[in-house]
């Protein structure tokens, strides 16, 4: 019989370890009853749980002891629930084998935890961390980085610990993750830090990912410009560039009024203070439409031009430098004695503060007594600081007191800087332009006239000739310095406009798209475009307008090299006169070398004309058909180029087009004989173009800054002229042109022109000796080649080279008893005579030769000439009885005399002094 319910604890508190499924009770599960140890009755059949779905049960594993277990019917996540509480009651067996009449226990409650793993790691709940600090401060915290832990227990999902990974890094992180920085930031050294970060649990699990930190470092506000580059490029040809397109001021919410801003340009060390042409004085006032005749007292040296040959000079800008140690003398006629009372005086002049405690005068131009004397009669020299200019009058030009000296004090003559100095005489009125700008005299100091003299006059650059007053001539007053382009030109004044133009540079600041300036918005250049000065009351329009300020270059051949920019701002605030203090912007602008033209002459290299032609009045044109091109190499830069294909790059050739400042034809070989050849140009071909030319036995010179096609147009009307074609059988010329005096230069191109002479000798008679016909019709080519060549002379045979020295000495003879009955002649006959001489023609001579002779041609030797003269001159006086030839032999023999001529020369010579 069943009497009794089985007996349990009230409460159960179990543990159980998430992912297992076994829980630990305490008390451990064990139910009594009092019906023991009757079967059925007295003994535990089942444990059930109560509860909803709970994922717990509980088995049986000694009925007649009761005990029993708890455990897990599936594996229990401590992350989806970490404690269960259910009722728990125990079933007896009943009173018989089929659990009829069966008991349960009393309710007791069972409470169970679930014990956490540390399965999983921490994770940070940002990706990226970012703060801004400002520079120069120390943070207790800057942010605060925040890991978290899904592990469900304390131990396991509490963060027990935060580390910076990053290491050398001016920061620190505490157990809670606040960052503080471990000293003062400074933007200037880093704008910007990125640290990274890691995190543990209090398992000592780290994290799988560190997170990034970025520390913003904000500089403390400065007033001052921002957004700028330091650098700014500038290829040739780029027109105008923008220097700080994104530029703007900071003023830290200053109460602004106004602010005043001065952009500099520094060229000062590119050549004469800056970008300017480097074409030659001469033609650069051409281009400036100054008055012709203007005189180079410092050219480059040459041939004509050689006193200058001992300066120091800079070959590419024309410069000469002075160290207070040479002088150089102008030759004689160069400069015209009398200067009349209009002439100028320009130079570019570099000069600092004179050496030496007492200063000497600095003479940069003077014309003084070459001897005996030390008069100056004209000077322009510097003396502490001041320019200036004297100007001595002669007594046949004026006899009363006149001013003498002309006074300038400017701070400019010695700031080591160049500047363009022009003087304009209208006497007794002398101006100074500097730079373009006109100053008067300060101090005029009169003088009496010089008093007349014979002793000539010596001119002289960079020193002053001391004539007399001292035991032997020498230079005095040294000038320490650089010159330039110093010219003076006699009897004309320079006008306002082209002085402004000669001193123009090519090169300065712009402002791109005026009209668009801001309102309120002043500005002004300076005459060089050097400077610019803004000034406006609003901030952003300010920004706006230095935005569009531009540098601009406008030589297509610019010089490279860096030219210097300052910015410097004043800021004016309400009821202040200046409340912040703007810090200067210093950048630069890189000019990069522009491609280097190559320019090509072309054209017909030889040619050949009958002697008729050349003798014509109008004579051959040499050069009909040159061509001047000039190109530049580029290098193409294809995409798809592999490293190992760059060496061989393709090349391209580009044509441009540009100006030439000179172009030469120079005459191989002999310089032209004036009496009988000259090159010649219709000077009409150089109107309405910048051109000039100059003409000399040594060739043509075309000069002055113009287009390619005008000097191609120019060239193709020079002609060449020879009137005594007989004594010439070829000519060689040479051309070569050049750009920018010189920085550029063509090939040389060579031209070879042939004289044709015509064969009809035949026709001439021999009075001396008469021919075998058979010799005549053989030896007639030969003799046309004899006469092409004027002195071919074959190698004759000893009996010949006798006879004819017997016939010189009887020429010589009979010509000095003419000599004496010359001079009897009339006015009339000799001019008769002179007419008669130019008509004169030696075609008719004639050498005989055996044929069998092995006949020498291309060379002969200077006794050959000689005698072949001798006998041709014997053959023709013979022949002739005339006074003309009487003159002649006169002639003929002085020559003789001295050195040996060819035939035409003496020709030339002999009509020449009886014109």
């Amino acid at each position: 019989v069943n009497k009794h319910k089985p007996w349990i604890e009230t409460s159960y508190h179990g543990i159980i370890t998430e992912n297992n499924d076994t829980v630990i009770l305490d008390p451990p599960l064990v139910a009594l009853d009092k019906d023991a140890p009757v079967p059925f009755a007295g003994e535990i059949c089942a444990f059930k749980i109560r509860g909803q779905e709970m994922p717990f049960e509980a088995v049986v594993l000694n009925k007649t002891s009761g005990e029993g277990r708890l455990r897990a019917k599936s594996p229990i996540d401590c992350e989806l629930q970490k404690e269960y509480t259910f009722i728990i009651q125990a079933y007896d067996c009943g009173s018989g084998p089929g659990g009829t009449n069966w008991k349960k226990s009393h309710k007791a409650v069972v409470h169970i935890q679930v014990k956490d793993v540390n399965e999983f790691s921490p994770t940070f709940k940002e990706s990226v961390y970012k703060a801004t600090v400002t520079e120069g401060k120390i943070y207790d915290s800057i942010l605060q980085v925040e890991a978290i832990d899904e592990d469900c227990s304390p131990q396991f999902s509490q963060i027990c610990n935060y580390e910076i990974v990053t290491t050398d890094v001016p920061f620190a992180i505490d157990r809670n993750g606040n960052i503080r920085n471990t000293e003062k930031l400074n933007y200037d050294k880093q704008h910007q830090y990125e640290i990274m970060v890691t995190a543990s649990d209090c398992g000592q699990k780290r994290a799988t990912e560190d997170v990034l930190v970025r520390v913003n470092v904000k500089p403390v506000c400065k007033p001052g410009w921002q957004d700028w580059n330091k650098r700014i490029e500038y290829k040739a040809g780029s027109g105008s560039i923008p220097l700080f397109p994104s530029i703007r001021l900071e003023t830290c919410d200053g109460p602004v009024s106004s602010i005043h801003t001065t952009i500099e340009l520094q060229t000062n060390y590119i050549g004469k203070g800056c970008d300017r042409e480097t074409y030659s004085e001469k033609s650069l006032q051409e281009l400036c439409g100054a008055s012709s005749g203007a005189i180079d007292l410092l050219p480059s040296s040459s041939a004509t031009t050689n006193w200058t040959a001992g300066l120091l000079m800079d070959n590419n800008d024309m410069i000469f430098k002075f160290d207070g140690k040479q002088g150089a003398k102008i030759p004689d006629g160069i400069v015209p004695k009398n200067l009349t009372d209009q002439f100028t005086i320009t130079l570019w002049m570099k000069h600092g503060p004179s050496p030496g405690l007492r200063a000497e005068k600095e003479t940069i131009l003077c014309n003084s007594d070459k001897t005996e004397m030390n008069r100056h009669h004209y000077a322009l020299y510097v003396h502490n600081c001041r320019l200036v200019f004297l100007l001595r009058k002669d007594f046949d030009q004026a006899d009363t007191f006149r001013p003498a000296e002309f006074h300038w004090k400017l701070d400019q003559i010695c700031d080591k800087e160049w500047h363009y100095y022009v003087v304009n005489v209208e006497f007794p009125v002398v101006t100074l332009y500097m730079d373009g700008t006109t100053y008067e005299p300060y101090l005029v100091t009169n003088d009496w006239p010089i008093h007349p003299s014979h002793i000539a006059m010596q001119l002289t650059v960079g020193a002053c000739w001391q004539g007399g007053e001292v035991t032997k001539p020498r230079f005095a007053q040294y000038f320490h310095g650089s010159l330039a382009s110093l010219t003076i030109r006699p009897g004309k004044i320079e006008s306002q406009k082209v002085i402004s133009c000669l001193q123009a540079c090519k090169e300065g600041l712009d402002i791109n798209s005026l009209e668009s300036l801001g309102r309120g918005i002043k500005y002004h250049f300076n005459p060089s475009q050097s400077v610019l000065v803004m000034e406006g009351d609003d901030i952003e329009n300010i920004n706006q307008a230095l935005r569009k300020v531009s540098y601009i270059n406008s030589r297509q051949f610019p010089t490279a090299g860096v030219r210097h920019l300052k910015v410097s701002s004043k800021v004016q605030c309400f009821g202040e006169d200046v409340c912040i203090s703007i810090p200067d912007i210093d950048a630069y602008v890189m000019v990069f070398q522009a491609n280097e033209p190559k320019i090509t002459i072309s054209g017909m290299d030889h040619f050949a004309r009958p002697a008729a032609q050349y003798e014509s009045e109008r004579g051959v044109i040499l050069l009909p058909d040159i061509r001047i091109v000039s190109t530049v190499t580029k290098m193409e830069h294809p995409v798809d180029l592999k490293e190992h294909d760059r060496a061989s790059k393709p090349v391209v050739l580009e044509e441009m087009l540009h100006n030439l400042d000179f172009c030469d034809i120079l005459v191989i070989g002999a310089e032209l004989d004036p009496e009988q050849e000259c090159l010649e140009l219709d000077h009409v071909e150089l109107q309405g173009k910048h051109l000039d030319a100059t003409n000399s036995t040594a060739g043509y010179s075309i000069y002055g800054v113009d287009s390619m096609h005008s000097y191609e147009q120019v060239l193709r009307q020079i002609r060449y002229r020879n009137w005594y074609t007989s004594a010439t059988f070829d000519r060689k010329f040479r051309v070569k042109c050049s750009e920018l005096n010189g920085r550029y230069t063509s090939n040389e191109f060579n031209l070879e022109v042939n004289i044709l002479h015509s064969s009809n000798f035949m026709d001439h008679v021999n009075h001396m000796i008469v021919q075998p016909q058979f010799l005549q019709s053989v030896h007639h080519p030969e003799e046309s080649i004899s006469a092409v060549h004027n002195s071919v002379v074959p190698s004759v045979a000893t009996v010949v080279i006798i006879i004819c020295v017997s016939i010189l000495i009887f020429i010589i003879t009979l010509g000095v008893y003419r000599i004496r009955t010359a001079h009897r002649h009339s006015s009339a006959d000799s001019e008769g005579s002179k007419e008669n001489e130019m008509d004169w023609d030696d075609s008719a001579l004639t050498i005989t030769i055996n044929p069998m002779e092995k006949y020498e041609k291309p060379h002969q030797t200077e006794e050959e000439s000689e005698e072949e003269d001798i006998e041709d001159e014997e053959e023709d006086t013979t022949s002739a009885e005339s006074d003309e030839s009487e003159e002649e032999e006169e002639e003929e023999e002085e020559e003789e005399e001295e050195v040996i001529v060819q035939k035409g020369d003496k020709q030339n010579a002999t009509r020449q002094e009886q014109l």
